[in-house]
């Protein structure tokens, strides 16, 4: 998308709908969003970053938003927000939203696994493990075939959501 479109009304209110729907969505279902294991399905939202890459804003801010509500809120505010920045930042640059779905699922594993250590002196690996599983189960296993399903019958929501016809290929 070309800078000058960034600020324009449509897009900072597609962005700004983005950020509060993933903070809403985490604060909302906060007893499988936060803690050991993590079902944080707000992180859906982030393979919309596969298709735009000014979706990571809203997605990093929402992030922060939601982690401001986390019971390590302060620890949550750096590594969580740190963890989906690492994951959404690239995510735009890779061919295939099964391989870009892991992007969240490697940083998060390792970021908040790291966490979780420091805040529960638990085996790192125990929180890697959970939090790499808690993802992989929400963007890998039910997001990305859940973003095929709908922009397979919705032309009306991808226009809605700006996706480009080139990236469209799911598979």
């Amino acid at each position: 998308m070309p800078k000058n479109q960034i600020f324009e009304v449509k897009s900072l209110a597609r962005l700004a709908v983005v950020a509060a729907l993933y903070a809403a969505l985490t604060i909302v279902l906060q007893p499988i969003s936060f803690g050991l294991i993590q079902l944080r399905l707000s992180e859906i939202l982030v393979l919309l970053c596969f298709y735009r890459r000014d979706y990571s804003a809203a997605l990093i801010l929402g992030c922060f938003i939601a982690n401001c509500f986390s019971p390590m809120a302060l620890m949550d505010m750096v590594f969580g927000t740190l963890a989906t920045a690492v994951a959404v930042l690239p995510m735009y640059s890779v061919k295939n939203i099964w391989l870009a779905s892991l992007l969240p699922v490697l940083s998060n594993a390792v970021i908040i696994g790291i966490e979780l250590f420091i805040a529960f002196d638990q085996p790192i690996w125990l929180g890697m493990l959970t939090v790499g599983a808690g993802e992989l189960v929400v963007i890998t296993v039910i997001g990305c075939p859940l973003f095929r399903f709908i922009l397979e019958k919705n032309s009306r929501l991808t226009e809605l959501l700006g996706f480009r016809r080139a990236k469209m290929k799911i598979s």
